[in-house]
């Protein structure tokens, strides 16, 4: 058995794997639904593009619903607190997200122009809307989000649902959005072919410059944020309390790890190059490279946020003292154990299964398909 600070150490890891591996499945998945409208022109072109993710949406979805339960069982303090705080953002996430079931199941039962219409933007809603608030999220965790705890360890979140949307949480939602439309487009353009690969490869190149863009000026931007630093002693084997230490807010503060590992400048830059690798394997036709070349980026934007937060992972701005670490908002040292064993058994069997069910039905997806196996296909 791992001892306890390990244990915070590997699941702070964990989760941030999670979170990788629900960006790039789930997340091509949102990417496709985003472009839906835009690269298919009629009923039978938005039937190929839903197609080319029909067989796997929901496969994926187990990615999002493993990570929002690994932070239930590892984080139970963030998971409490940030629920609290984000409740009509999550709300809003759940909305969007209960067009994909019905849109996919539903969408081409009735040969109806209006009926598939409609749906076509209900699956729009639902791939478009979660990458965007969970990046509006990310941009309030590193501003600080304003909840307090009580003497009883009751959190209280003291600002609103549109104390949220402020310009910089707004930027961060650009960058989440931007990366998973181009995390789309460089799947799309690997399973489909003519003019709906061209379309789809326009976009997507172009969302890719635009998340590069949008994800530089939010790290210049970051760099005169106020950021968080733990100021007092730290015990990382102690039992979790986060009222025990001192924090202190100071401009630049989240560029501080990248001063004292300077291999972590790794993670930006992948970001980076990768998008703009993606977009270039894309106008090259070499379709599968940018779609690794794309996911890369996601690793290195989702790394990056998380190196600079850490070792936080919920800072208070109304009390900074009570922001959530790794070190004090964790389960016990038995819970986190239970939990790593399990997840070695179950995360293989999750890739396994997953590698399996994209390699059967690999290939592209054609008009010509469509109409072969209309009583088959979405």
């Amino acid at each position: 058995m791992f001892d306890y600070s390990t244990l915070k150490i590997i699941w702070w890891l964990l989760v941030g794997v999670l979170l990788v591996g629900f960006a790039i499945m789930d997340g091509h998945d949102m990417g496709v639904g985003t472009l839906l409208p835009f690269v298919g022109r009629n009923d039978l072109e938005r039937r190929v593009v839903i197609n080319t993710v029909g067989p796997h949406w929901d496969g994926n979805q187990v990615w999002f619903i493993t990570g929002g339960g690994a932070i239930f069982a590892a984080w139970p303090l963030v998971y409490a607190t940030a629920f609290s705080g984000f409740y009509w953002a999550m709300l809003l996430v759940l909305w969007a997200l209960f067009f994909r079931p019905v849109g996919f199941d539903y969408r081409s039962k009735i040969h109806n122009a209006n009926w598939r219409s409609t749906w076509d933007w209900g699956l729009f809603v639902g791939g478009s809307v979660p990458p965007l608030i969970f990046g509006v999220a990310f941009g309030n965790l590193l501003q600080g989000v304003p909840f307090q705890f009580d003497t009883f360890m009751v959190s209280t979140y003291t600002g609103t649902f549109w104390q949220l949307l402020n310009p910089f949480a707004l930027l961060a939602g650009v960058v989440s959005s931007a990366m998973i439309t181009m995390q789309g487009g460089t799947y799309l353009a690997h399973r489909t072919e003519g003019v709906i690969q061209e379309r789809t490869i326009r976009v997507a190149s172009g969302a890719a410059l635009v998340m590069v863009l949008a994800f530089i000026s939010a790290g210049v931007w970051l760099q005169s944020l106020d950021g968080y630093q733990i100021t007092s002693a730290i015990s990382p084997n102690a039992l979790p309390d986060p009222m025990t230490k001192t924090v202190v807010r100071a401009a630049g503060a989240w560029m501080v790890n990248y001063g004292k590992q300077p291999l972590l400048w790794v993670l930006p830059a992948l970001g980076v190059a990768g998008a703009l690798l993606a977009a270039l394997l894309m106008r090259m036709r070499l379709t599968l490279s940018a779609f690794i070349a794309s996911s890369l980026a996601v690793v290195g934007v989702i790394g990056t946020a998380g190196a600079s937060m850490f070792p936080f992972i919920m800072p208070s701005s109304s009390m900074p003292g009570a922001s959530l670490t790794v070190w004090d908002s964790v389960s016990s040292h038995l819970t986190l154990g239970i939990m790593f064993w399990a997840t070695m058994v179950f995360m293989p069997l999750i890739i396994f299964y997953t590698s399996w069910a994209y390699r059967v039905m690999r290939g592209k997806v054609t008009a010509a398909y469509i109409l072969e196996h209309d009583h088959a296909a979405y």
